[in-house]
């Protein structure tokens, strides 16, 4: 029995956080865009490839074909540490061209990832409008708030919305809370390990 290979797509890749859990399953990435030049260099440092730049400078058809798209998309126009301007500020537009990508190349399923308050920004109207958008393409919807603290990866409170959809019905649950958590002193080097200008 062979298994199936599914291919993603990596859209503001950051340094390729969501590639990785992907990739561990045996997903082949066949396209990855971010504009920051140091994401793109660490990115790149990662798995020897440089996503392509700013994804406003690619037309959706030209984008390679694919099973499963991932997007961290910005979160800073509905963070609180941001100035909260949702789709007023042109990171928050962003979303668009996740649909517009979408609306295009219809992969099976889609990732979305950000910050907790895109739920609750604007009264609920900004993630209400995502939703309606996605679903409006056919894609059945599952989304959750998580906190990577609560799953044994990294021991930071992260809290973060995850948008799962696929254009079928599908049997899908989000994981169980493993409550166990890393200590800091597993990530961090040791003082002496560190030039002093740290």
């Amino acid at each position: 029995m062979t298994s199936v290979t599914y291919k993603t797509i990596d859209l503001f890749a950051g340094i390729g956080g969501i590639r990785l859990g992907f990739e561990k399953y045996g997903c082949e990435t066949v396209f990855a865009s971010e504009w920051d030049v140091y994401a793109k260099k660490i990115y790149k440092d990662n798995f020897g490839e440089e996503p392509f730049g700013d994804i406003n400078l690619i037309e959706p058809k030209d984008i390679p074909d694919h099973d499963i798209l991932l997007a961290g998309f910005p979160c800073q126009p509905f963070s609180i540490a941001g100035k909260g301007l949702g789709f007023s500020d042109t990171r928050g537009t962003l979303f668009f061209n996740i649909e517009e990508i979408l609306r295009v190349k219809k992969p099976k399923a889609f990732l979305l990832e950000n910050v907790k308050r895109l739920t609750t920004h604007d009264k609920g109207n900004t993630f209400e409008t995502i939703k309606n958008k996605l679903e409006d393409l056919g894609y059945n919807l599952h989304y959750k708030v998580l906190n990577s603290l609560e799953y044994g990866g990294v021991p930071q409170k992260r809290e973060r919305i995850y948008i799962v959809g696929f254009l079928y019905k599908v049997n899908f649950d989000f994981p169980e809370k493993l409550n166990v958590y890393r200590p800091l002193s597993e990530i961090l080097e040791a003082d002496e390990d560190i030039e002093s200008k740290y």
